[in-house]
């Protein structure tokens, strides 16, 4: 646990008491707070109370006497409209936080020389892999390492603070916008699209909620931005507007062949250059990364640096041009942080990869089945499906704005499609004339997948990538993935013990 200081006996109000929530309520009474904790759920104040926490109807509170109101990253802060406690605690004049604000302050309260280094990743898509790579990149380098925040463990659960430490940091946009003063060593955008659009009023305000992962950063902060979107490069255009140094990730889709980035081949890699007198390339080269003394393309699941050529094809829990991009990510900030290149090659190649993210379940005969339930929406999916030339594709749920529309072009890479849950429909009338079902439920999708995949004779993937939210069939994407490995396995597949793969 890491004790939260600054708070000595005074009363901080904690609304909501999830994971994030009880970790924060234990880690300011840890550091002579006052935790007065409150949420809608009976059972959650049940267990409040029997670890000895003050539970207290936040409702009739006298708000006058919060230092501040710890809010959940669940509750909104804004939009749809801002949640009762938001109102409370505005008309009294009392600061919102979220639990990355207070790690914020409890590394902020000690001597310089005995802070940890952070790197912090946020992004609509591959942040929780990219946190995982990294991790995984600093821990094969030898360096203590420690990863949570929004993946896996409340960041306050984690170990206290070690000068030799590096904290490995996913942050959700939620997070992002209860922060202030939280300056990460390394800040990590990996990319923008559509998503968690009530919550931020639209695209503009989400987009401001990522960009916060940079705001407090000092003139040492590394600053990583995917750039393959208009949004990330607004980004990246703000920061330099303000004397901000920024390296840009970019992996390109397809059709898109300029590149914004490789400024060292006019210069010396500081200049600043406008993306319409890029050079054309060809479709089948994609800068992945600029900046940190040299430049990363990604061609054939290969990372060239400076003409050094990197080969990914052997990391096989990095299948995709997308998981070359967040290779290039890792790269870079174990590099920022002192780790050798060997070093952080040697992280890539024995990364084991990440559940429900690209993930390899079982063959059954000539068949390998893929389990990328992570792949929530469209631009998830499209990552997914431009791994494999062809796949019999599993999708569906509860679609997001816009459903499969962006996905077109890569339609001709299925080969059938077996569509399930609310989504079915409106996915069966999207695909048209690209061979689908529609399936209903997740057994007979991978049923039926696994039977036409068989048929034809050949090395095929059964891809699980729904572009679709969970909500409607299941609690989580996890649940979702879980259930289609069973459905494999208890069709005979032999379960994989290796990273994933691709073709």
């Amino acid at each position: 646990m890491i004790p939260v200081p600054g708070f000595e006996g005074r009363r901080i109000a904690v609304f909501g008491l999830g994971r994030s929530g009880l970790t924060a309520a234990r880690a300011l009474k840890a550091g002579g707070a006052l935790p007065v904790l409150w949420d809608d759920s009976v059972s959650s104040r049940m267990q409040a109370e029997a670890e000895g926490f003050a539970v207290e109807d936040l409702t009739a509170a006298d708000w006058s006497g919060f230092a501040a109101l710890v809010l959940s990253p669940g509750a909104p802060l804004t939009h749809p409209k801002p949640h009762w406690t938001v109102d409370k605690a505005k008309a009294a004049g009392v600061e919102i936080i979220g639990d990355i604000e207070l790690f914020a302050c409890a590394l902020d309260a000690l001597p310089k020389g005995e802070r940890p280094r952070v790197v912090a990743i946020t992004g609509t898509n591959g942040k929780s892999t990219t946190t995982a790579l990294i991790g995984w990149v600093f821990k094969q380098a030898g360096i203590t390492t420690h990863v949570g925040g929004n993946i896996g463990i409340g960041v306050l659960a984690l170990p206290a603070p070690t000068p030799d430490a590096v904290y490995v940091i996913e942050v959700s946009s939620y997070q992002l916008d209860l922060t202030t003063s939280f300056a990460p060593d390394v800040a990590i955008l990996t990319n923008v699209s559509p998503d968690h659009l009530e919550r931020h009023g639209g695209m503009d305000g989400y987009v401001a909620a990522k960009a916060r992962i940079f705001q407090a950063q000092g003139p040492d902060g590394v600053a990583l931005v995917g750039v393959d979107e208009d949004w990330g490069k607004a980004v990246t255009d703000r920061l330099g507007d303000a004397g901000r140094a920024v390296t840009m990730v970019m992996s390109a889709h397809p059709g898109e062949s300029r590149d914004p980035v490789l400024s060292s081949e006019r210069g010396d890699g500081n200049e600043r250059r406008d993306s319409s007198s890029m050079p054309e390339r060809p479709k089948d080269w994609v800068p992945a990364f600029a900046g940190m003394g040299g430049c990363i393309g990604v061609a054939d699941g290969a990372l060239t640096l400076q003409g050094t050529r990197i080969d990914l094809t052997s990391a096989r829990s990095l299948p995709g041009r997308h998981n070359a991009q967040n290779a290039a990510f890792a790269w870079a900030a174990a590099r920022a942080l002192g780790v050798s290149h060997d070093a952080a090659v040697h992280g890539l190649m024995t990364f084991p990869g990440l559940a429900h993210r690209m993930e390899e379940v079982g063959r059954l005969g000539k068949v390998r089945f893929i389990n990328d339930s992570k792949a929530t929406n469209a631009d998830a999916a499209r990552q997914a499906l431009m791994s494999y030339a062809r796949c019999f594709w599993i999708a569906g749920g509860r679609a997001k704005q816009g459903g499969i529309d962006d996905l077109e072009e890569l339609f001709p890479r299925v080969v059938e499609a077996f569509l399930i849950g609310e989504a079915a429909g409106p996915f069966a009338a999207r695909l048209g004339d690209t061979p689908h079902r529609i399936s209903g439920d997740m057994a007979t999708a991978v049923r039926q997948a696994a039977e036409a995949a068989a048929a034809t004779g050949r090395e095929e993937v059964v891809l699980l990538s729904p572009a679709s939210a969970s909500f409607d069939q299941y609690p989580d994407f996890e649940a979702r993935g879980e259930a289609f490995r069973a459905a494999v396995l208890g069709l005979g597949a032999r379960p994989f013990s290796g990273p994933a793969s691709a073709s």
